[in-house]
């Protein structure tokens, strides 16, 4: 179970921090200001994002249900692909923003309470609902991998409580963190995981009949290894690595982890090395 909780604790964890920390400098701002009055709005734009999210969550798995065995297969196929695009997107996006996204971020945030009440529903409802948005639909491929196994669930659960203290102790003052240095630890974890629902996607998709090459294997090792071991259970439910794997899910996994782990390395050293020429300077 453990195993398969790992990659959505690591999802829950960055996407509630970085909501989070929207939400704590609105707060913040907010108390500064002494308009504390003010703070319903904030926590009202945050309970719709929530809500919208469980409502897209509830979707995604009532539109599965009712599909035909094939359709569920192309359905789960296509949203594993779309779910590693947006974790991509964000890992790069993360990865550029970190070293200036509190200033960023304050900058929003004074222009919305310059706004009034609807700028502050609207903001905290975005930062929450975009973060909440992905983790659904993350989620919601992990669980589909796991089968009945509550791991993923536990594992985001844990990161959103996490996150939440995190988000805490630095509305608090009580923590100092590297937020470059988070983000880029995350960012490397999320590549590799994202890798591995890239593969699984392709899989599903494969299995529907939209994708060719279901039969042409890369390897085999069924007969040699135990699929239900515990580092065969750890290795699936960690990388979505699994002891059969098709050529296309071999090519797709070892090509997406290498152009993107290269390019997001090659990102964190042109940024360490760009913010380290104006302080020799």
């Amino acid at each position: 179970m453990w195993d398969e909780a790992f990659p959505s604790f690591l999802i829950g964890l960055r996407e509630g921090l970085e909501a989070g920390l929207i939400v704590s400098i609105l707060v913040a701002t907010l108390v500064r200001a002494d308009q504390k009055a003010r703070l319903p709005q904030v926590w009202s734009g945050v309970a719709a994002a929530v809500a919208l999210s469980l409502s897209f969550g509830a979707v995604l798995t009532f539109t599965a249900a009712n599909l035909s065995g094939h359709a569920q297969e192309a359905f789960g196929g296509v949203l594993s692909l779309i779910a590693v695009c947006f974790v991509t997107a964000m890992v790069f996006w993360m990865r550029r923003s970190a070293r200036t996204l509190s200033a960023e971020i304050k900058e929003k945030v004074q222009a919305s309470l310059a706004m009034g009440a609807g700028a502050l529903v609207l903001t905290s409802f975005l930062a929450v609902a975009r973060e909440g948005l992905e983790t659904s639909l993350f989620l919601w491929t992990n669980v589909r991998t796991a089968g009945e196994s509550t791991g993923p669930l536990i594992g985001a659960a844990v990161g959103l409580v996490l996150s939440a203290g995190l988000c805490w102790g630095l509305y608090r003052r009580a923590l100092k963190m590297n937020l470059t240095r988070f983000f880029t630890i995350t960012g490397v974890g999320l590549i590799v995981v994202a890798a591995g629902v890239l593969g699984y996607g392709l899989r599903d998709l494969q299995e529907s009949g939209l994708v060719g090459g279901g039969t042409s294997y890369a390897f085999d090792l069924s007969g040699r290894l135990d699929a239900s071991s515990w580092y065969a259970t750890l290795v699936q439910g960690t990388l979505n690595l699994t002891v059969t794997m098709t050529v296309l899910q071999v090519v797709g996994y070892v090509a997406y982890l290498g152009v993107v782990m290269t390019l997001f390395v090659e990102g964190v050293r042109s940024g360490g090395r760009a913010q380290a020429a104006p302080a020799a300077a």
